[in-house]
């Protein structure tokens, strides 16, 4: 009786068995994790959207109190305004009581302030440029960097005016406040002072920075005020003024005496108002026998005849500024 063959079964082991269950039980575990991060992401993906939703049509805390601090600032930002401008008007009445009340007790000008209202440069704004609010800060710092420097130029002259004040006896001696001629003795028209004057010789425009008084040769010349001699030239051409004499009052005050006949003052010499320093000529850049009278203060060239108003009446000074007319008597 023949034998069927016997088919022999794989043979598992334990170990064998343990690996498939692992492998098995494995796969549901990878699947949850990735079901787990692909919920966190969509839920994330879907807040983000909510929250880009709600801030597109309302605000939120943080661009609240953003916003509610930019509104703070804009409103501080006028009230500076309002403030700078209520300075502007106070300082203002107080430049005008220094340049027509106490400047005019004192006789002195107005105080110079070259250089002070140069404007800064505007790199200095250059970090508010761009801003969103930039139309508002510019303009504010640049009136508040005005008022700083009207401020200061008052400074400047309150303290002049303080320290004219303690030599006030001194100084009312000293400002150049005569005519440094006879008045009798004038003769023709006065040249008027003209910083635009055509020069009559050189044919160009070249300023006239005295007055000239026509009189004969040998009038008397009279100090204008209390001064020390600066320069006494006696001789030479000393650049067109010919003989003159310059003359230094203190306070910031200097007289030209020029195109003289005589020299009668030494270099040095201490001068009071009203006493004789020389003779009217006609040396230098001259055309006819006349006296070029200039004052200056702090360095620069003013009109001579707003000094004359302290020893003549009102009718007399307008008859003077009436007698004004372009120079002829020199080619300085």
């Amino acid at each position: 009786m023949s034998q069927k063959p016997t088919i022999q079964q794989p043979q598992t082991t334990p170990t064998s068995r343990k690996t498939r269950a692992e492998e098995v039980s494995s796969i549901p575990a990878r699947m949850r994790i990735y079901r787990v991060i692909r919920k966190f992401l969509l839920g994330f993906i879907l807040v983000s959207l909510i929250n880009v939703l709600f801030s597109f049509f309302f605000l939120t805390p943080k661009m609240y109190s953003i916003d509610r601090e930019n509104r703070e600032m804009v409103i501080k930002y006028r009230i500076l305004q309002d403030r700078i401008r209520t300075a502007e008007q106070r300082l203002n009445e107080i430049r005008h009581r220094d340049h027509y009340v106490y400047r005019s007790l004192f006789s002195v000008d107005t105080l110079t302030t070259n250089g002070i209202y140069q404007a800064y440069p505007t790199e200095k704004y250059a970090a508010m440029q761009g801003d969103s609010y930039e139309q508002l800060m510019i303009p504010t710092w640049q009136q508040l960097d005005q008022l700083a420097r009207t401020l200061y130029a008052t400074s400047l002259s309150f303290d002049e005016l303080q320290n004219l004040s303690s030599d006030k006896e001194q100084m009312t001696t000293a400002i150049p406040a005569i005519w440094p001629i006879d008045r009798t003795a004038l003769r023709n028209h006065i040249g008027a002072f003209n910083p635009r004057r055509y020069h009559p010789i050189l044919k160009r425009i070249q300023p006239h920075n005295g007055v000239d008084f026509g009189c004969p040769r040998g009038t008397p010349i009279y100090a204008t005020g209390d001064a020390v001699v600066e320069k006494a030239q006696k001789s030479g051409y000393n650049g067109g003024f010919g003989r003159q004499i310059l003359l230094n009052h203190g306070f910031g005050y200097k007289t030209r005496y020029a195109h003289l006949d005589k020299v009668l003052v030494e270099r040095g010499d201490t001068i009071r108002r009203g006493q004789i320093i020389g003779h009217v000529g006609n040396s230098g850049r001259s055309t006819s026998s006349h006296l070029h009278y200039e004052v200056h203060y702090k360095g620069r060239p003013v009109n001579p005849i707003n000094y004359f108003n302290h020893n003549i009446t009102e009718s007399e000074y307008e008859a003077l500024m009436e007698n004004l007319r372009e120079t002829n008597f020199e080619g300085l």
